[in-house]
């Protein structure tokens, strides 16, 4: 049986953007219910769906008919969905690390701990006073999870600068959450 949607398929593989709209207006609404049922929030569903057809677009030339369209539309947002969970365990699991310290810095005890949001809160408003490349260090390799390596190669600078960076960094957001100071 052949894809339904194998001339659209060939158009937008040669440059044409309206022929890849059309397939994006057939299959918006299986990828969004998709998305959100991996995410459920109405708002990281539309993300994701929207990153799912950019990375379609991008890869369309990639699309060999192999499979349906469709499914290969479908391993993109699962892609997209699992890279997306990765990244909020680490964001998540970062948070409640620094929850823990702060709390042991403390002797905070369970009932005198700040509430995640507030954590947030203080974290995001410290991490807004590092300098920008060290904000930026942090941010590509705690939250997005991408490893030295890649994080320099985004940032244009050497592995080493990156360590560094995230150390500097860490050491200023330490100062910033237990005495409320201003970065050194």
């Amino acid at each position: 049986m052949r894809d339904p949607d194998e001339a659209l398929v060939l158009q937008s593989q040669k440059g044409d953007t309206a022929a890849f709209s059309e397939l994006i207006r057939e299959y918006q609404h299986m990828i969004h219910s998709l998305t959100f049922r991996m995410t459920g929030s109405m708002a990281d569903a539309e993300d994701l769906a929207q990153e799912t057809f950019i990375n379609a677009f991008r890869q369309i030339d990639t699309y060999r008919g192999t499979s349906k369209f469709s499914t290969w539309l479908y391993r993109i947002a699962i892609n997209a969905c699992l890279s997306w969970r990765r990244r909020e365990t680490r964001r998540m699991e970062a948070t409640a690390d620094w929850a823990e310290s702060n709390a042991a810095l403390h002797g905070d005890s369970a009932e005198g701990a700040e509430t995640g949001s507030e954590l947030n809160g203080r974290m995001h408003a410290a991490l807004l006073k590092l300098p920008a490349k060290q904000r930026a260090a942090v941010m590509l390799t705690l939250y997005d999870g991408l490893n030295h390596a890649e994080a320099a190669s985004a940032l244009g600078c050497s592995e080493t600068t990156v360590s560094w960076r995230i150390f500097a960094a860490r050491r200023k957001l330490k100062r910033l959450l237990t005495l409320g100071g201003e970065p050194a």
